[in-house]
């Protein structure tokens, strides 16, 4: 039996303003055109060749990975991790919402591209942050890693690398296949994999007491 965490209610304000940030911070590595981050990578090479919007299709990533948490860890599975379902369906609808709001910027110079690109990486890094001290439920891409971690003898670190590098491999072979190029994946991807943690966790800093003085 699962107990609920102290201030449930704003825990799931943190949340969701943790994945408000984040999908706008999405958005904008979107508009930058210089490579989104690896998890949002697959979905956006699938919107540049299907009728998905990166959103709709970030929300069946999403669903994807449930079901391989629930393939994997079997009985083993915990079905509170369900929740994880209404956070990818809003997550998805804040990252299509984002990058109807960012549609007006229109940027060319490369120096420009990188600035929107680190906004981006900025901004997703602080919405982790959020995601984490909120402590409701995992993401599923970070409860895929977990699920590995239990069902093999992996060190965490080493799981999310190997998540991430595989997302990025499946992309680039799809944009490379039905694109003709290599769309999505470029030189910001690298960037957002390197700082997008080191980002959250200088932000966690703060959050930590935030989180003492407000959630516990």
């Amino acid at each position: 039996m699962h107990s609920l965490p102290a201030h449930p209610l704003r825990r799931l304000l943190l949340l969701a303003a943790g994945l408000f940030i984040m999908a706008f911070g999405v958005a904008f590595s979107i508009k930058a055109g210089l490579g989104t981050s690896p998890i949002s990578s697959l979905p956006y090479v699938l919107s540049l060749f299907t009728p998905l919007t990166v959103g709709t299709a970030t929300i069946a990533l999403h669903v994807t990975l449930i079901l391989l948490q629930i393939l994997l860890l079997r009985r083993r599975y915990d079905p509170v991790q369900l929740a994880q379902l209404p956070v990818a369906l809003l997550f998805g609808g804040l990252t299509d919402f984002g990058v109807w709001a960012l549609q007006g910027i229109d940027v060319s110079a490369y120096p420009a591209r990188w600035g929107l690109c680190l906004v981006g990486i900025l901004l997703v890094g602080v919405g982790v942050s959020f995601e984490v001290t909120a402590n409701i439920v995992t993401l599923a891409g970070e409860g895929m890693v977990l699920a590995v971690c239990k069902v093999f003898p992996v060190p965490f670190g080493n799981a999310k690398i190997g998540f991430d590098v595989t997302l990025v491999v499946i992309a680039s072979a799809l944009s490379l296949i039905f694109l003709g190029g290599l769309y999505g994946v470029r030189e910001g991807t690298v960037a957002a994999a390197f700082c997008v943690g080191l980002v959250a966790r200088q932000v966690n800093r703060s959050m930590r007491r935030f989180a003492a003085r407000f959630l516990d």
